[in-house]
């Protein structure tokens, strides 16, 4: 078969693409980045595509040539820089549906999850409710998978807070810690869209992948902890309403920068809401039970990847914020005390009006700099641009005031850590 996935630049979506090939069916998908996209899953036909932007029908016809199914796994889990959830999870389902059903393509299966409801308390529920609703509404064959907490090898959202919470040396901080949650492991749920591509799931289907037993969220970081062979924390507290709601607006703020930070106010919700579900269904069609979160860890690798994500993703934000204070403090400390600036260049042979002029120029760079690297899709260039122009001062510096290189109070040489700190954080923001 030839199967168009939404989303499969994404981890769910990915990891359904994996399956399909291995399947031997052909694999259609869309990205914004499809270079990119085609360096991680080379076997997948990519096409530009941006679901935000493509609500009307006509926009999805050339995407279905020869297509015999869709897999919807697209996914938004909060509106900001990056994200439109109406878009994503309403207009642009039923565009694609609505061309679907002018192409005649019969099968359609909807990646959807627990606790998607029209009353649900976040918009992500809310707007995914919509969109299945669109899907359960329309003429094609269709099934709706609705997976509780999804766990990978790769991290994101939910699992992702639980390895960041993990990775806390000595102590262990806790959110929500009462809230119970059923998970499932993300080969049962791209088996299971697998078996709804190829019709072995009756249509109309309407089925929640979760565990049998449902566990409390504290339950689950702690054997998180134990699986990446963490130390037992020394000591435990949890987070206050207070403290938690000041984490998750900060959280918000960076989310509107293009941050996606499993910290945000939608992924605490819908845990705090609870992720359950009825595995009924799915046992009675498959004759299986999901399983259980130890048996799901037992046949996870833990290597030393995990555990460097654990602990790098709880630094990566201090890394940012330290980039970006270091920046904007040296460009503003320059501007409010140009005399004392224009010292270090005093033996260069330059004019004061000339030194105060390239000064003042490296210090609106510098701040341009401190501020650009909060906004996450430039991030990764700003991280370079910061090393270029660091080897630019030093080699300038160099060529001007040579002395320098022995000031005591160490001028040129910190800025060859600042800018080592640049590299390392560059390396830590590729996003898949």
């Amino acid at each position: 078969m030839r199967i168009l996935v939404l989303g499969g630049f994404g981890l769910i979506g990915s990891e359904i693409c994996r399956t399909l090939l291995r399947a031997e069916h052909e694999v259609v998908s869309l990205s914004r980045t499809p270079r990119e996209a085609a360096r991680l899953l080379p076997q997948v036909e990519w096409h530009t595509g941006d679901m935000r932007r493509m609500l009307d029908s006509s926009e999805w016809v050339h995407l279905l040539d020869d297509v015999d199914a869709v897999v919807n796994a697209a996914s938004a889990l909060q509106d900001g820089l990056m994200a439109d959830l109406e878009a994503v999870h309403h207009l642009s389902v039923k565009a694609c549906l609505d061309a679907c059903v002018q192409r005649g393509i019969l099968r359609f299966v909807q990646i959807s999850s627990t606790g998607a409801e029209p009353n649900a308390p976040t918009a992500f529920m809310r707007t995914k409710a919509i969109g299945d609703d669109v899907v359960m509404d329309s003429s094609i064959e269709w099934v709706v998978l609705r997976p509780g907490l999804v766990l990978a090898p790769s991290a994101y959202s939910g699992t992702a807070l639980l390895r960041m919470l993990a990775g806390f040396p000595y102590i262990q901080p806790l959110m929500m810690a009462d809230r119970r949650i059923q998970t499932i492991h993300i080969d049962e749920l791209t088996e299971a869209a697998l078996m709804a591509v190829e019709g072995r799931i009756p249509a109309q289907a309407d089925i929640d992948l979760v565990e049998a037993e449902s566990h409390t969220f504290e339950e689950l970081v702690e054997g998180m902890r134990n699986w990446l062979g963490f130390s037992p924390a020394v000591k435990s507290f949890r987070f206050s309403g207070s403290m938690a709601a000041l984490i998750t607006s900060l959280a918000n703020g960076l989310g509107r920068l293009g941050w996606r930070s499993p910290m945000r106010t939608t992924a605490i919700q819908v845990l705090e809401g609870h992720v359950n579900g009825d595995p009924s269904l799915w046992h009675s069609i498959s004759g299986r039970y999901c399983r259980s979160y130890e048996e799901t860890l037992a046949m996870m690798p833990s290597t030393t990847q995990e555990r460097w994500f654990s602990k790098l993703a709880l630094l990566l934000p201090v890394l940012v914020t330290t980039l970006s204070l270091f920046w904007i403090l040296t460009g503003v400390l320059t501007l409010f005390d140009m005399p004392l600036a224009s010292k270090n260049l005093a033996g260069s042979g330059a004019t004061l009006l000339q030194m105060q002029f390239l000064l003042a120029s490296a210090a609106f760079i510098d701040i341009a700099l401190g501020i650009a690297i909060l906004i996450r899709r430039l991030a990764l260039q700003i991280c370079l641009a910061m090393v270029v122009m660091t080897v630019i001062y030093l080699v300038s510096a160099s060529i001007l005031v040579p002395a320098l290189w022995m000031d005591p109070a160490g001028a040129l040489l910190k800025a060859i850590p600042a800018m080592m700190l640049a590299l390392v954080t560059r390396a830590l923001l590729g996003s898949r």
